[in-house]
């Protein structure tokens, strides 16, 4: 073999190193799981300081502050407590209400302790939010109140450009108006003659864009070792 040749083959060597190495690089980022929030990391109890527990960094601290003082004011005045917490990705299998509902039971041990609280969780991945209500503010805040403040007042604000601070902001004071003993005030006219246009990924889209690019690694480790193994035969014929 002819030195020209030589240096030829471990040229294509070393790309073929490289290209291996970057492949199971990119195999690793690709596997590699995201950290995701789980009740460990989660405070074992809370006070009256603490109305809204923003993991995700989602509320502006004006907000924050607002709703902190509204939720203050209410519980002075009524004895009803109300925690916002936002997380940025649960465990696996956990919900945004499963997580609510274990909140409640880890920070209000007692039916009697959790009797006029309610916690509301929103997960900023998928835009999801649970909420989970003691039974004394369930005479109150009812079912379809509930579900209506989670799925239409919180909700819609998410589905416009992912307004975080406009979803929270106003079910705050919707909450703060039921609680209080004031009529409903419903949720928020929104105009719904503008398409609104989803921008978080579901789920299964998730997967699916995890399975594409596995995919893709694996025909990029298969490619940096054929081609190189072709053209060195191809030179072998050349050279032979």
């Amino acid at each position: 073999m002819s030195q020209k040749f030589r240096s030829v083959s471990l040229g294509w060597l070393r790309q073929l190193l490289c290209l291996i190495a970057i492949a199971i690089f990119s195999t690793h980022l690709v596997a590699a799981p995201v950290l995701a929030t789980s009740m460990y990391t989660m405070p074992t109890s809370v006070d009256s300081s603490t109305w809204v527990l923003d993991e995700a960094s989602q509320i502006s601290r004006i907000n924050e502050g607002q709703i902190a003082s509204e939720l203050k004011v209410l519980a002075q005045d009524t004895g009803n407590e109300i925690r916002f917490v936002t997380v940025h990705r649960l465990d696996y299998e956990v919900t945004a209400q499963s997580f609510a509902d274990e909140l409640l039971a880890r920070w209000f041990p007692t039916p009697e302790a959790r009797a006029n609280e309610t916690v509301i969780v929103l997960d900023d991945v998928t835009n999801t939010i649970g909420i989970s209500v003691g039974d004394e503010t369930a005479n109150v805040l009812t079912d379809d109140i509930a579900e209506s403040v989670v799925g239409e007042t919180m909700k819609v604000p998410l589905l416009q450009s992912n307004q975080y601070n406009q979803s929270f902001v106003d079910a705050s004071d919707r909450l703060v108006a039921v609680l209080s003993g004031a009529p409903d005030p419903g949720p928020p006219v929104y105009d719904n003659s503008v398409e609104t246009e989803r921008t978080y990924a579901t789920a299964e889209e998730t997967a699916a864009s995890r399975g594409s690019s596995t995919t893709w690694v694996i025909v990029l480790l298969v490619a940096a070792t054929v081609i190189p193994m072709a053209t060195y035969y191809w030179y072998l014929s050349i050279g032979g």
